[in-house]
């Protein structure tokens, strides 16, 4: 029997490999502290621990328990806005928790420690994105996980660990949180129109990205580990078309069928353009880019599971460490 650890697998992306995991016939252990996941997501067929990946007794204790083929790590806090203002938390859990998992890897000789990074390791960068660029990130998150890929290529030098880095980049669909504040475009986009609030847009929205649906992110993830050319790679992984914010706004709304105004908020520090290219994936997978979903049939899907599973509300992060040139709408 295969039996894989999924750690976030409460959370959005998480949820969805399990359910790819579970019908490859795998046995699913869930780490997931529910921080921004949640226990209606994890599958009854999976065994679920609530835990903290910077527990590193628990860690150690699952690993030696349950003897895991794979791992699958998901589990981040991927606000990558809010990182610059919660510095120490962080690298705490982006960072620290991660080795945690990378040392019981090593120790418990797991076969593939399965990665996702992000698309902010490369910063402000060539355009289209391509692995073989020099990663330059400009937030503390983008740093925390490039760190993570560094560590995994030294650790499968030194001892053999093999791993599959995946880059994916603004991942939409059923089970988002459309509640978190800090992060997911699309999800606070939704989340504002349920509730008929302004939908709210930093600078001037011409900054753009290409949006990616969970579907074509998801599985390809969770069957990696059976992909030889995957082994000991980095992958960007999401969609090739990239749209501004201002476009994105117009396509919820008719997907939606709502008009709701929009209301522009002073710029914020963050990457203006950002897509990737994904040639090297499509190779190694087998991708045909006309399966890949086009962006107003993925959001129509994510709009019918938000619209029959309703707003949820949004909460303030409660420790932020740092006040200076934090947006005024995080404050509130």
């Amino acid at each position: 029997m295969i039996k894989s650890l999924v750690t976030g697998g409460a959370g959005f992306i998480g949820t969805h490999v399990v359910k790819h995991l579970l019908q490859m016939g795998h046995e699913i252990v869930i780490l997931d502290d529910l921080s921004g996941g949640f226990i209606e997501n994890v599958d009854s067929r999976a065994t679920f621990v609530q835990g903290s990946i910077t527990d590193v007794a628990l860690v150690a204790d699952l690993f030696k328990h349950h003897q895991f083929t794979y791992v699958y790590h998901l589990a981040a806090y991927a606000a990558e806005g809010l990182s610059h203002f919660i510095r120490r938390f962080n690298y705490q859990n982006n960072v620290m928790g991660s080795i945690h998992l990378i040392n019981a890897a090593i120790q418990h000789e797991i076969k593939c420690f399965v990665f996702t990074s992000s698309i902010a390791v490369y910063g402000t960068n060539t355009l289209p994105m391509v692995e073989q660029a020099t990663p330059k990130p400009e937030d503390p998150y983008g740093i925390a996980k490039y760190a993570i890929e560094l560590d995994l290529e030294a650790a499968h030098n030194l001892f053999g660990l093999n791993y599959v880095i995946f880059r994916p980049h603004n991942v939409y669909g059923e089970f988002q949180n459309i509640g978190d504040r800090y992060r997911n475009v699309i999800g606070i986009f939704m989340n504002q129109i349920l509730q008929n609030k302004a939908l709210t847009i930093y600078g001037d929205g011409e900054q753009s990205r290409a949006f990616s649906y969970i579907d074509d992110v998801a599985p390809y993830i969770a069957r990696c580990v059976d992909v030889v050319a995957a082994q000991n790679e980095i992958f960007n992984i999401g969609g090739d078309q990239s749209f501004s914010v201002n476009q994105l706004a117009q396509t919820i709304l008719k997907v939606m069928q709502k008009e709701i105004p929009i209301e522009y908020l002073a710029h914020r520090k963050e990457v203006v353009h950002a897509y990737a290219d994904h040639s090297k994936i499509k190779a190694a997978f087998n991708i045909q880019e006309s399966t890949l979903t086009p962006l107003e049939e993925g959001l129509a899907k994510m709009a019918l599971w938000v619209q029959k599973h309703g707003t949820r509300k949004t909460k303030a992060f409660e420790a932020i460490e740092i006040f200076k040139n934090l947006p005024q709408n995080w404050l509130s």
